[in-house]
């Protein structure tokens, strides 16, 4: 009796103090989810460095984090440089009259043939009035969410390098110490082998199909689709770019939406050919991207349902912010291999007792 008082009087002790630590840890959630993910990812070039380096991990976890550095750090905060100018000059045109959106659909709406102007007009599609006292009031929200925002951008900015010092810190020890950090989880976790190794391997799967398969896919498509506009001189290129990239993470959305009302903008204000291009490329280059490069980078295997990556990519998003791009698929892909772990544990279990039942007859 004294001996399971105390077991869990400890279990709550355990737990307790697990839980403290998580909530003084929680502000750093996002560097800490990082650092595990740039882990699992770049675990196999750790590996092979590690190898050709003789064993000398330190050695090959620092190759890797410099490596980590020069390919995914350094080209994404030059991206971020040059796209805060850019994305402050077409506010400064929306803000001025030059960006003007209405303008632009009354040119798309007359250009359109009679029976589609009648059926928008018939959906109550074509109030240009309506539509520019809404943009004329999301640009005041905006303006005021800005001015409202502007003092802590500087604190903004020494947070975002201290998230970053504390990613790259822990990752250095994650390359170097990630088989034993594992192993100890592993063996902390209360259920039996089978199912942690299922669930440990399934969450590696996962992290590492959400990058190379949708994080990986979209960027690309987002250099396609900025590099198109680009060499149409569609203003603000890498800003698009970085609206198609965004938006391509979202299954049954992608960038055609970004791209294909453009297309019909400049097909319908006369530049044609500019038209025809976007929409050729985007349809053979953007769009097959996807078909030909996912199955190559992650394997149809380790997909999930396009509506579960869709709701878990967007529920994600809503609770996590940014960081829910990786951590609702992740939680999606956990649960449902939960699931199935019990239920085949379920199935075994009843198929067991059906043949005791049996035998015993």
């Amino acid at each position: 009796m004294m001996r399971s008082l105390e077991d869990a009087a400890f279990l709550i002790l355990v737990v307790a103090l697990s839980a403290l630590l998580a909530w003084i840890l929680w502000p750093y959630y996002g560097a800490i989810l990082w650092a595990v993910v740039a882990a699992i990812v770049f675990a196999p070039v750790q590996a092979r460095l590690n190898q050709s380096f003789g064993g000398r991990t330190s050695l090959a976890a620092l190759a890797t984090l410099l490596l980590i550095i020069a390919l995914v750090i350094v080209p994404f905060i030059l991206i971020g440089a040059a796209l805060v100018p850019e994305a402050a000059s077409a506010y400064a045109k929306f803000q001025s009259g030059e960006l003007d959106l209405v303008r632009a659909l009354r040119r798309v709406v007359t250009a359109l043939p009679a029976w589609a102007s009648n059926l928008l007009d018939d959906n109550g599609l074509t109030s240009l009035g309506a539509i520019q006292r809404k943009l004329v009031q999301g640009l005041a929200s905006s303006s005021g969410t800005v001015a409202s925002h502007a003092l802590s951008i500087g604190q903004g900015t020494f947070g975002f390098i201290v998230n970053l010092g504390v990613m790259l810190y822990l990752l250095f020890f994650l390359l170097r110490d990630g088989g034993t950090i594992a192993g100890r989880f592993e063996a902390a976790f209360p259920i039996d082998k089978d199912r942690k190794r299922a669930l440990l391997e399934q969450f590696t799967v996962v992290v590492q199909a959400t990058i190379k398969g949708s994080i990986l896919v979209a960027l690309i498509q987002g250099a396609l689709g900025g590099l198109i506009f680009w060499a149409l001189s569609i203003n603000a290129p890498l800003l698009w770019a970085v609206a198609m990239a965004f938006l391509s993470l979202l299954p049954s959305v992608g960038a055609g939406i970004v791209w294909l009302p453009v297309a019909i903008y400049l097909l319908a204000t006369g530049a044609v050919w500019q038209g025809a291009v976007l929409i050729a490329f985007g349809v053979l280059v953007i769009g097959l991207v996807d078909n030909a490069l996912r199955p190559i980078l992650v394997g149809k295997d380790t997909r999930m349902p396009d509506y579960v990556v869709l709701l878990s990519t967007l529920g994600g998003l809503e609770m996590f912010g940014l960081n829910g791009f990786v951590v609702g698929p992740v939680i999606a892909a956990m649960a449902i291999v939960a699931w199935d772990i019990f239920i085949v544990t379920r199935r075994d279990a009843s198929d067991a007792a059906g043949e005791t039942e049996q035998s015993s007859t």
